[in-house]
């Protein structure tokens, strides 16, 4: 087992999972895993033996407390909780000028913060099941957010997202959000899940090839790195970034992607009449927090995402799986 991981690996991984994770980190380099471990363990610290967790919508007078009290007083959680289970298809289209011509119509399912964990959205899985069953798509992506908290167990979002992969078909890829711990990753790519982590890979059809990249989570861990996400990528292919926050908008379109899809916003998830979020949790613009986007050439998607967080609740904004589809454009 390498030194580092020796060092500051989980004191409490059994010998496989020990032996995955150090795989992983003769493959994302020493700096990078050792990082990764050193924040999560950081951040379990913090939260290990609270009682109330004012800032993370654990205690009686949190932010999760004051929004399910207002829900009650306003006679809407009902109708929020229904609105959470009731995830719907939004199909966006990508204009790609240099598309090749292979690629025309090629596309792309895309499913983000899922949040699997007690008492947050019963049934997400099967919903989404139902949702993508009838659907034609040549690849699967997901934008991170799996387990329910920031910290903690993460047991129940793996074996969820083994139930979740079934109902998928095809090559899926994913990232790592902001709640993800990166003990998930054996597990999911167990499962079937191949993880791009600063990492990128070519998609070949017909002779021609487009790539797909994927960073770490720059919201809470900041630990994107383009230079390594890119090191692979021709300067004059199609590429598209897979990045759980659309926070990263300005160094993407600097890194030369024709596309990016993010997600971490839930898209305000409780939000004013006319879908207006109160708020996004993204240092980024408002009008990137749901939907399509466009910053320069680069083109940008936030997902609403599939599941919730804080309190199993929506209004104004419903959950989602997106279906992308590229299309060649006229040169500008």
């Amino acid at each position: 087992m390498p030194k580092a991981f020796a060092m500051t690996g989980p004191r409490d991984a059994g010998p496989d999972e020990a032996a995955a994770l150090a795989a992983l980190e003769r493959r994302i380099g020493a700096r990078h895993f050792r990082e990764r471990l050193r924040i999560e363990e950081a951040h379990e610290r913090r939260h290990r033996g609270r009682r109330a967790r004012l800032l993370h919508g654990e205690g009686l007078f949190s932010l999760r407390g004051l929004v399910e009290t207002a829900l009650r007083l306003s006679g809407l959680r009902a109708r929020a909780r229904r609105n959470a289970s009731a995830v719907v298809l939004r199909e966006n289209e990508v204009a790609i000028p240099h598309l090749p011509a292979a690629f025309e119509g090629y596309a792309i399912l895309q499913i983000s913060d899922l949040h699997y964990g007690p008492g947050m959205s019963p049934g997400l899985t099967a919903a989404i099941a139902g949702r993508v069953a009838p659907l034609a798509y040549d690849l699967c992506v997901l934008t991170g957010d799996y387990r329910r908290r920031t910290f903690g167990p993460w047991q129940d979002a793996a074996d969820e997202l083994a139930r979740l992969r079934a109902h998928l078909a095809g090559t899926v890829y994913a990232v790592l959000g902001n709640h993800d711990t990166i003990r998930l990753v054996p597990a999911m790519e167990a499962a079937g899940y191949k993880l791009l982590l600063n990492e990128a890979v070519p998609i070949e059809r017909a002779g021609a090839a487009i790539f797909l990249a994927g960073i770490e989570d720059a919201h809470d861990y900041r630990l994107e790195d383009f230079a390594r996400a890119t090191a692979g990528v021709p300067a004059d292919a199609v590429s598209i970034l897979l990045s759980h926050t659309p926070e990263t908008y300005r160094a993407a379109a600097e890194a030369g992607f024709d596309l990016m899809l993010s997600g971490h916003t839930h898209g305000g998830q409780i939000c004013l009449p006319g879908g207006i979020p109160v708020r996004t949790e993204a240092r980024s613009p408002r009008r990137m927090a749901q939907g399509a986007w466009r910053f320069g050439r680069l083109a940008g998607y936030t997902a609403t995402g599939a599941g919730t967080s804080l309190v199993d609740a929506r209004l104004n904004c419903p959950p989602e799986v997106t279906l992308h589809r590229l299309r060649r454009a006229p040169a500008q």
